[in-house]
């Protein structure tokens, strides 16, 4: 019996590195087919990225069947003109999603609204003129965004809100001509700006958007070059570089007009979303204890920078002062004590002075007499 088992044993023994081995295939296989299964036939996917770029696709493929875990999804250059509003339903696991180079025209309100972990999101090179203010609502995670290369007019109030953890934002290459500055003070992470190739009117609705700028470049962000298109006299030149006082004459018009300083249509400075804001008609006069919250924290100055430069200049020439006056000081305390010590000196030596004198006396008493 002992003989019968023992080349039994031995068998299974050496069945057990071929099990193994059949079992790490067949689970390598199933993996490939889930993949394959899952991948919509447009595209090229692993596991964590999703390639449908450069398929001339004309409409979006089921991505509802995409890996689970799948983080990148590319669908740039393409011929996508429009997007259903459920196009990137189920992809909560989304971080990175690139829609440039097609030709997007209108793009559904709340179309990320489940992409709560997208983090990049490019929508680079399309036919974009308008955005609902609700596009970006739920994308907290959002750190860079590029709106560049489209036909944007402009940026709507609110459509930043929710976006405060943004890092870089594009806006290069559109159409704007202003911009609000409540637009884009949510943004309060922001630390790269791009405007440039666009129509700049360099008039007062861009005044407070510069103030804006120089806070932003104050803090350690980067603008590039904003350009103005109007009016002639600053054509060509970066609104960085025109001095504030070019926009005195702003405040006149508004005080014309009977709006105060930063005012926009209707009398009523811009706020955060949300804040109501009295309308043109029926407005009435309020203290600063009636504003709303937003108004009375919003940055005024005419210039961080120079405003720096005058506090730290008069701290020197203070400083310079108070030097020269303790200066003074001692050399005066100084001075009154040698003459102090001078006085002292000479009310001792004028005693005797007068007893030389006396001895003296007498001897030209006989000089005199004997003459």
């Amino acid at each position: 019996m002992q003989l019968s088992t023992a080349p039994t044993v031995g068998r299974r023994r050496r069945g057990n590195p071929d099990s193994q081995g059949l079992l790490g295939v067949l689970s390598v296989c199933a993996t490939l087919l889930q993949l394959c299964a899952g991948c919509p036939s447009e595209c090229v996917c692993n596991s964590l990225e999703a390639n449908c770029s450069g398929r001339s696709l004309v409409s979006v493929p089921a991505l509802a069947s995409l890996p689970e875990g799948t983080h990148t999804l590319l669908l740039a250059n393409n011929r996508l003109s429009s997007l259903p509003v459920s196009a990137f339903a189920n992809l909560s696991t989304l971080e990175k999603l690139d829609l440039s180079n097609n030709y997007l025209d209108n793009l559904p309100s709340r179309l990320f609204r489940e992409l709560s972990n997208l983090s990049d999101l490019s929508l680079r090179n399309n036919s974009l003129t308008v955005l609902d203010r609700e596009l970006f609502r739920g994308l907290t995670q959002l750190r860079r965004l590029d709106l560049s290369l489209n036909g944007l007019a402009a940026v709507p109030l609110g459509l930043l809100d929710e976006l405060q953890g943004l890092t870089w934002l594009s806006l290069a290459g559109n159409r704007l001509h202003a911009l609000e500055r409540a637009t884009f003070e949510p943004l309060v992470n922001l630390q790269h700006l791009e405007l440039g190739m666009n129509p700049w009117e360099c008039d007062c609705k861009l005044r407070d958007f510069k103030h804006w700028m120089e806070w932003l470049i104050y803090r350690g962000g980067y603008v590039d070059a904003v350009e103005c298109t109007l009016p002639k006299d600053l054509r060509g030149r970066d609104i960085r570089g025109v001095p504030v006082e070019m926009f005195n004459y702003c405040l006149q018009l508004e005080d014309e007009n009977g709006g105060g300083a930063g005012s926009t249509k209707g009398g009523s400075p811009p706020c955060f979303r949300g804040t109501a804001t009295p309308s043109s008609e029926g407005a009435v006069v309020r203290t600063e204890a009636e504003l709303p919250d937003c108004v009375k924290q919003r940055y005024r100055p005419v210039s961080v920078r120079r405003a720096i430069g005058t506090v730290v200049i008069a701290g020197v020439v203070c400083g310079i002062v108070c030097i020269m006056m303790v200066a003074a000081a001692a050399y005066g305390c100084i001075y009154a004590s040698l003459m102090a010590k001078y006085q002292r000196e000479l009310k001792k030596r004028q005693p005797l002075m007068g007893d030389a004198e006396a001895e003296a006396d007498p001897e030209e008493k006989q000089i005199s007499s004997v003459a």
